[in-house]
């Protein structure tokens, strides 16, 4: 039996004089001098009903309705009367006369109302169920769903064929902590979830399907953050016979037609593309904001030679990067300012926030104010002012320390200060970042790292310098990035498993390390790999950045906390003991503080 002939959303002007039957939940109810009125909302919209006291018995049952009640109604179209209409929703001329009401379901009282925007983020995801009624969040699951339908229209019309990959696996050195799963059938042993379908993507284009894609779940047992899930959705994509541009032309235009197709925005045509070493020089980070007008600009040439070791220092070290950001019009901002943004760059390893104030330029040291100008030479000062382009009323900050230090603090700075001085352009800028390097170099642990992963294929001009200067080799890596978020990454892969080792001899695996962990990988390369390129991206980070949200929870229908739990089901929980014992695992916990 149907339920209803329309939704909530569907009742406008012309049903009027129809009869109608609609489902959905009581949003609101008012009495109004012995007339009730409903607002009846369903995942379309929202109309009002009328219920007046000619029938004794219906009005009765109406008295007892109250918010979130699940409810049947009957009733006829009518026009709303003058002066009464609603312009904001689809319904607003018209409303429906009760002719029939059925209580489908009782609710009691809620936990947080609806429509309260006080309520604490860890008490929505309690009761997630109820949140999810709200009309924004509903609109967010709408967007996502039409974000992974273009994306599958797009690739299915390109010839990608949709291939499920293993979600129990084995563990892989990816960057992140695995999550792992015991094996009652192999007492002591152990699969993990994937940080990605990676290696199994590869080894599809060693099969021959030469184009695949999957909307899939990955998992990473890492610190979390805002756009960080332990459970993440991505789309991962992987080609055959393919090299950087042909991927990148694909993506590029994928996500042209899919920022018309779901938020009707258009993306540039072509997209700009930076180097990682002009988005590191320029920026400070290799996912820069482009809506934000700040950029670092070097002067460690202009005080190489100045009597302050703490710029000097790292002015003549070859790790060490002195660069400046020009701040117009901040020369206004207080001390107690400056100070809380010393004390933010230190959270990025930085010692201190050298600054100068320009209070008049022209004057040269006499017209700044600041408390490192006694240990700058004239010729230094006045070569900074210049290359800044700093005016009259403008701030400079300085970084000094090692390039990884300066490129985190002053990159993480400029976003701050593009927030906090209301600097930030309203739209969408996106990038592609390419020439990564190949390797990152760990000072503490001494070792080179994948800056990517470690089946990212090195640059062919620079592939002769693979073993002699590492440091220096660039990957055919690619990023796409959007407001400062990176949301995906590929690379074209090694497909050759001699170039392969030269690569993990690199990072400190040798040959029987590499085939004890990736030997399936290094057989396959050997039976006629094609050449192959791809990437992944984040599917919740797109919908984030759509939906014009600041977390990827709020489009996410379940997620967990930044403490990696779930609230609404209690997980992760203790388990039986008895089902410990048939895995073979015995759980001995970290000891207690002594809060003593």
């Amino acid at each position: 039996m149907q339920m209803r002939t329309h939704t909530c959303g569907q009742v406008d002007t012309g049903s009027l004089g129809e009869e109608v039957e609609l489902v959905g939940w009581v949003n609101r109810r008012r009495d109004h001098g012995g007339v009730i009125f409903v607002d009846l909302r369903d995942r379309d919209g929202l109309v009002q009903v009328v219920f007046d006291p000619d029938d004794p018995a219906m009005f009765a049952v109406a008295e007892t309705l109250r918010n979130e009640f699940v409810i049947q109604v009957r009733g006829r179209v009518r026009r709303r009367p003058e002066g009464t209409d609603n312009p904001n929703i689809r319904s607003g001329e018209i409303e429906v006369l009760g002719l029939a009401l059925t209580v489908l379901n009782r609710a009691e009282p809620l936990p947080f109302q609806l429509d309260d925007e006080r309520v604490g983020e860890e008490h929505r995801l309690r009761y997630r169920y109820l949140d999810l009624r709200r009309p924004e969040m509903l609109e967010r699951l709408r967007l996502r769903h039409r974000v992974t339908s273009a994306m599958r229209r797009y690739l299915d019309d390109a010839d990608f064929i949709d291939v499920e990959t293993p979600v129990l696996t084995k563990a892989t050195p990816e960057g992140a902590r695995d999550y792992l799963v015991p094996s009652r059938t192999h007492p002591g042993e152990f699969f993990a979830l994937p940080q990605s379908p990676q290696l199994f993507k590869q080894l599809l284009m060693v099969s021959g399907i030469e184009r695949y894609y999957q909307i899939v779940k990955c998992f990473r047992d890492e610190d979390l953050r805002a756009d960080r899930q332990p459970e993440f959705t991505q789309l991962d994509l992987e080609m055959s016979f393919a090299d950087e541009e042909t991927v990148m032309d694909l993506i590029e235009d994928m996500m042209r037609h899919l920022f018309i197709e779901a938020v009707e925005v258009a993306l540039p045509d072509p997209l700009p593309r930076l180097t990682w070493h002009e988005a590191m020089r320029r920026f400070g980070s290799d996912k820069p904001d482009l809506r934000i007008p700040l950029e670092l600009v070097d002067v460690a040439d202009l005080v190489k030679d100045v009597d302050f070791k703490v710029f000097s220092g790292p002015a003549n070290d070859p790790r060490g990067r002195v660069a400046a950001l020009h701040v117009p019009q901040g020369g206004k901002m207080p001390r107690s300012q400056i100070d809380d943004y010393t004390k933010y760059v230190s959270i990025f390893g930085a010692r201190g926030l050298a600054y100068i104030k320009v209070n008049d330029a022209a004057k040269g040291r006499e017209g700044l104010q600041s408390p490192i100008l006694k240990f700058l030479t004239d010729e230094a000062i006045a070569g900074i002012l210049e290359r800044t382009g700093a005016a009259d009323g403008d701030l400079i900050f300085f970084g000094a320390d090692k390039a990884k230090v300066v490129n985190e603090a002053l990159g993480a700075l400029r976003v701050r200060l593009g927030h906090d001085l209301d600097m930030v352009e309203h739209s969408f800028k996106a990038l592609w970042v390419v020439d990564f390097p190949m390797f990152e170099y760990d000072e503490k642990d001494g070792r080179n790292y994948a800056l990517h992963h470690p089946f990212t294929a090195p640059h062919p001009e620079d592939v002769e310098r693979l073993e002699s200067d590492p440091e220096s080799v660039r990957s055919r890596a690619y990023d796409f990035v959007l407001n400062g978020f990176e949301l995906g990454g590929g690379s074209v892969r090694i497909h050759d498993p001699d170039m392969q080792q030269r690569v993990f001899t690199q990072l400190g695996i040798d040959k029987t390390e590499a085939q004890e962990k990736f030997g399936f990988l290094l057989d396959a390369l050997k039976y006629g790999a094609p050449p192959m390129a791809g990437v992944a991206f984040g599917l919740d980070r797109v919908a984030m950045l759509m939906s014009g949200s600041s977390s990827i929870r709020d489009v996410i229908a379940f997620p967990k906390t930044q403490s990696a739990a779930c609230p609404l089901t209690d997980a992760p929980g203790e388990i039986d003991p008895a089902a410990l014992r048939e895995l073979s695992i015995r759980v001995r916990l970290p000891p207690k503080e002594d809060k003593g």
